[in-house]
């Protein structure tokens, strides 16, 4: 079979509802495969390896990741933080999330194979995205604002306090609209009050 398959487009996809249901860490072929109704030789035979098919579930991942970015409305840094706050507190997402966090932490820890480079890709995608709305197209910008959200999304997944996690996050992204109404050049001040 090709590598565009509908049966192996069909399996990846049953894999992946499987993996954001049971995560992807700790995937075992045998389990898996009965779980999507197939076998493990099926999946061996499509994806090459175990390694090959962490990597296509990891790609896939970042597919829905940047699929979810891609739909953001218009505006500047701040109002794109608000709304990507509100995708990833969002208890819909948090399977993705669990899933993205276990392939991040895999990939800081150096392991090779599929896990590999996942957490920059993964950076990458994110400042791609966010770096246009920035003033300036300012790169620091949009960093600063990804620390935050990516450390408001660990916490909340962590705790599950969306309320206190929100509150930060928008103490952040007020923070931010006021600097930028001050301009470059102004210097840092105290953050105001969330609203």
């Amino acid at each position: 079979m090709s590598d565009g398959s509908p049966r192996k487009r069909e399996l990846l996809e049953a894999a992946y509802a499987y993996a954001l249901a049971h995560g992807l860490s700790d995937l075992s072929l045998r389990p898996l495969a009965q779980g999507i109704g197939t076998s493990p030789r099926v999946l061996l035979y499509l994806f090459g390896s175990k390694d090959g098919l962490t990597r296509a579930l990891l790609a896939r991942s970042r597919q829905d990741e940047r699929a979810a970015m891609a739909s953001l409305g218009a505006g500047d840094l701040v109002a794109v933080g608000r709304e990507l706050w509100g995708l990833l507190a969002s208890p819909a997402q948090r399977p993705l999330l669990v899933l993205w966090v276990e392939g991040y932490s895999r990939s800081l820890r150096g392991d090779r194979g599929p896990w590999a480079d996942f957490a920059r890709a993964t950076v990458h995608d994110w400042l791609e995205l966010l770096t246009p709305y920035a003033p300036a197209g300012d790169e620091t910008e949009a960093a600063l604002l990804l620390a935050v959200l990516r450390g408001g999304m660990l916490d909340l997944l962590a705790t599950g306090d969306e309320v206190r996690t929100t509150a930060a996050v928008e103490r952040h992204l007020a923070g931010m609209a006021a600097r930028f109404r001050r301009g470059p050049d102004a210097g840092p001040s105290a953050a105001p009050d969330a609203p």
